[in-house]
């Protein structure tokens, strides 16, 4: 995995990009949705990818034409993540490059997670003191599939979004990237992803 040479700064996304926490936030979602008699699906949570943990129950009760409570089924599913995130190995194909251009060129990270579970997971990855700068869902408005997230992280980088090089795994992330004329790489071709096995 290489650097474009016209990047002057660069964006990661957190769950799935630095750190494999997909199938630990999968099965923490099948389990909260199954105690509401929903399917958490392997596709269901492919599409969901990068989307808050609220407005992901919201997005839940508009497909299944359920009335959930967000912030009750929300909690239950950080409660289960939390208690395996532990578990959580870093990507080394994203993370060598984060330690390689760390110091070099300005770096983000930018996420549709909490910030408390955000800074807790670089932690656990050992990239804890690797980034200054964390756009979460509480600092932003629009989430991805919108830009603001990465924007944000260009801003606060001090980088020309078309100069910012983003590092995602899912859908709604490259969305997000190139509508703010970011240039993006999908990590998800240097690994193997390991949901649904």
């Amino acid at each position: 995995m290489t650097v474009n040479p016209n990047a002057k700064g660069l964006i990661f996304d957190l769950d799935g990009t630095l750190a494999d926490t997909m199938p630990i936030h999968y099965i923490a979602w099948r389990n909260a949705a199954a105690t509401y008699g929903i399917d958490f699906t392997t596709e269901l949570f492919s599409q969901l990818a990068g989307i808050p943990l609220y407005p992901t129950v919201e997005r839940l009760n508009q497909l299944f034409g359920k009335n959930i409570d967000p912030r009750e089924m929300g909690d239950i599913k950080e409660a289960e993540f939390e208690k395996n995130m532990h578990l959580t190995p870093e990507i080394k194909p994203v993370t060598d490059l984060v330690r390689k251009w760390h110091g070099i060129l300005p770096m983000a990270v930018g996420t549709g997670g909490s910030r408390r579970l955000s800074l807790k997971t670089l932690g656990i990855i050992g990239l804890d003191g690797y980034f200054d700068i964390l756009v979460a869902s509480e600092d932003v408005s629009n989430f991805k599939p919108h830009p603001d997230t990465f924007v944000r992280c260009a801003e606060l980088m001090g980088i020309d979004p078309v100069y910012c090089e983003v590092f995602e795994d899912g859908v709604l992330g490259f969305q997000a990237a190139k509508t703010a004329g970011m240039m993006v790489v999908d990590v998800t071709q240097y690994y193997e992803v390991t949901i649904g096995r």
